[in-house]
């Protein structure tokens, strides 16, 4: 199997521990037996593995094909193939080669052999079992995402089943689901969760509940696996049970995810919620107490963010597989928004005549300041509108609405270096003045929608001179007096749409604008301690016994929603405390529909969707059909039925995701080989 012993023999990095409390990295070309089998190598090794998340965590198509087809994103204007495939409304399905789970395939298996590198020499070498176990935590997490994502993996690299591999090979045998969470997952983590310390060697590394937040998961995705109530199919093809000591009942799986995710709760070590669910997010809080294991990047060496820090220039070469560009993808263009400098309206931005012309016909969102609110643009995914109207319903006391959204874009032209400094400009109605820091556009959550006019309109030209900007492509509204556009909640489309505030970009080496051409330089969150409540949530709601029922972890989440710290919308502190009336309309009895919908309130765009769908089996019922304006500006939203629900039984086989294109091509065998090894319906 070529693919994945060459990278898991060569990888790009190594990385050794310095005298401070942070993980150093140098370059280093191959890893080696011998060199594992040393405290240099075994740190340069794991350090290596945290690195790895980079090239899945905050990668874009990794992203995407995370969400998109979900209930909580479908295509974007700007979208590419591979995010129309991801969407399945017709535009193409996911295959082997554009449904871009190959991303998690080529890092996983690199970083997989890697951290058998580390188990089988530093054991043999005597060393610290604490240390090994971090290697242990990366290969039962990795093998977990993969049994998750594509069914039965691969344990054997080409040295022998969980044996390290130095020499590359075109040869590969799949193993069933229960072998991989049987034989890697489950020994692998369980080892882990003994071995390792309760606090972290380093800041961001491993501890012992980091590794039982991926033991609560696993153990809950292999009790759904096993009762599999939609007769969902499996390959290879095998009979749904466990194997040895791990022959268990579907129900005894949930009681384990349980069990081990109160034990966490109860044991939390470093770890415990934020007071506020803004907290949890906000870009100057990151790496906050709640945050237990995150792809780490940094603003100050593109080297060692594996990214650009400074524009498109500043990506050193080969060094941008692990940018975190995820915020990109599900920005809107709000900078095609134009202000004039003239109540009386724009001319030309060719005119001879620039005088009113803002920036020559530039919009005022050029230069932004550096906060979350304000990203690069690209438009490849946008929420279908009953993420506001039904997931998110309650705006006004559950504050994570406005905590995951940016609902309002202010005016920001007077920061910088711009050559205007102009305190007031002419929006969206020209005789209503329009000053620094005032929203420029908002999308209306209440109920105050009337009495506004959209573009493109008859006598736009009455109105302006002439338009720098072609609104009739963004559906933007205006009301009377008001200075800013607006546009109702319910009327968004694949071109205009709320922006994602809580991975927005933000840059503290400046104090008033970020570089749009930068990817993020935030860590991409990975764990949470949170997820510990649902977790045992759903796994009592399959049954599960213990001490808290799901509605008690349920509701230790939504007291916590309840409490506002900031408004993002309104832009100032704001403390009101709605805990009791969320806590109280709580459902007596929580189904697994109801966990989800606080899921998706919880980690809106996060990453976390298709998987928590695939897990319980609810893709289909979700995400089959959804509603967004065809176009900017319209008034009826169209609903767009995807393949999940017009195929019927026929689309179960998308629950497993496409053996990669690439790793097929460099394996030996004929036709007929390379088709039983991909999964069933991508042949």
């Amino acid at each position: 199997m070529k693919r994945i012993s060459k990278i898991a023999a060569a990888a790009t990095l190594i990385f050794v521990m310095g005298c401070t409390k942070i993980l150093e990295e140098t370059p280093r070309n191959i890893f080696e037996p011998s060199f594992f089998a040393t405290e240099t190598g075994v740190i340069g090794g794991l350090t290596g593995l945290y690195a790895s998340l980079r090239g899945v965590y905050g990668q874009p198509y990794y992203f995407n094909i995370c969400e998109t087809g979900t209930d909580e994103y479908t295509y974007g204007s700007q979208a590419d193939g591979n995010f129309k495939s991801a969407d399945l409304c017709g535009l193409g399905i996911p295959d082997a080669s554009n449904s871009r789970f190959d991303v998690l395939w080529n890092v996983a298996y690199g970083a997989i052999n890697s951290a058998t590198g580390v188990i089988d020499n530093a054991t043999e070498a005597g060393m610290d079992p604490a240390l090994i176990a971090e290697a242990r935590f990366f290969r039962g997490f990795y093998y977990f995402l993969l049994a998750q994502s594509f069914g039965g993996v691969p344990l054997d690299l080409g040295g022998g089943e969980l044996k390290f591999n130095t020499t590359p090979t075109r040869l590969s045998t799949r193993n069933t689901v229960p072998e991989v969470y049987c034989k890697a997952v489950f020994p692998d983590l369980e080892q882990a969760v003994s071995d390792l310390p309760e606090n972290p060697r380093r800041i961001g590394t491993v501890t012992k509940n980091v590794a039982r937040l991926a033991l609560s998961r696993a153990y809950l995705t292999f009790g759904w696996w096993l009762e599999n109530p939609e007769n969902i199919p499996t390959y290879p093809a095998c009979d749904r049970k466990g194997i040895g000591s791990y022959d268990l009942a579907a129900t005894q799986y949930f009681q384990k995810a349980y069990d081990v995710a109160t034990e966490a709760i109860g044991n939390p070590g470093p770890y415990k919620l934020q007071d506020t669910y803004y907290d949890v997010n906000l870009a100057q809080n990151d790496r906050n107490s709640e945050i237990m294991l995150w792809a780490d990047h940094t603003e100050s060496s593109a080297k060692y963010n594996e990214g650009n820090v400074t524009g498109w220039d500043g990506v050193p070469s080969g060094s941008s597989d692990g940018q975190n560009q995820a915020v990109w993808m599900v920005t809107w263009y709000f900078q095609s928004v134009t202000a004039s400098l003239n109540p009386t309206g724009f001319k030309k931005a060719n005119s001879a005549d620039t005088s009113d012309v803002l920036d020559n016909g530039n919009p005022f969102f050029r230069t932004v300041q550096a906060g979350q609110s304000f990203s690069r643009m690209w438009s490849r995914m946008a929420p279908p509108i009953k993420v506001f109207t039904t997931t998110f319903a309650d705006k006004t006391k559950d504050s994570r609405f406005d905590g995951t959204f940016v609902t309002t874009y202010r005016g920001t032209w007077n920061l910088s270096n711009l050559a205007y400094k102009n305190d007031t400009l002419y929006n969206a109605v020209t005789s209503q003045p329009l000053t620094a820091g005032q929203p420029a556009v908002t999308f209306l959550t209440g109920d105050d929608t009337t009495g506004i006019t959209y573009f493109p309109i008859t006598n736009a030209s009455a109105r302006y001179k002439s338009k720098t900007v072609d609104f009739s492509g963004m559906g933007l509204g205006y009301k009377t007096g008001r200075a800013d556009w607006v546009v109702p909640i319910d009327r968004i489309s694949r071109t205009v749409f709320p922006g994602l505030w809580k991975l927005g970009a933000y840059r503290k080496n400046t104090t008033d604008y970020n570089d749009d051409k930068v990817a993020s330089t935030r860590p991409y969150n990975i764990f949470k301690f949170s997820e510990f409540y649902f977790i045992a949530a759903e796994a009592a709601v399959k049954g599960a016994t213990g001490a808290k029922s799901a509605r008690e972890l349920i509701n230790v989440i939504r007291e916590r929603a309840g409490k506002w710290k900031f408004s993002n919308a309104e832009n100032k502190a704001k403390t009101d405390n709605y805990s009791s009336d969320l806590t109280t309309a709580t459902p007596t009895e929580i189904t697994i529909s109801y966990i989800l919908d606080e899921r998706s309130r919880e980690y809106f765009g996060e990453g976390y969707r298709w998987h928590d769908l695939a897990r319980t089996q609810k893709w289909a019922e979700y995400a089959g059909e959804y509603e967004i304006c065809a176009k900017a500006g319209d008034a009826t939203p169209e609903k767009v039925t995807r393949d999940l629900k017009s195929l019927g039984e026929g689309h179960k086989y998308l629950y497993l995701r496409p053996i990669p294109t690439g790793q097929l091509d460099n394996m030996d065998g004929d036709a007929a080989y390379k088709d039983n090894y991909q999964n069933p319906g991508y042949n």
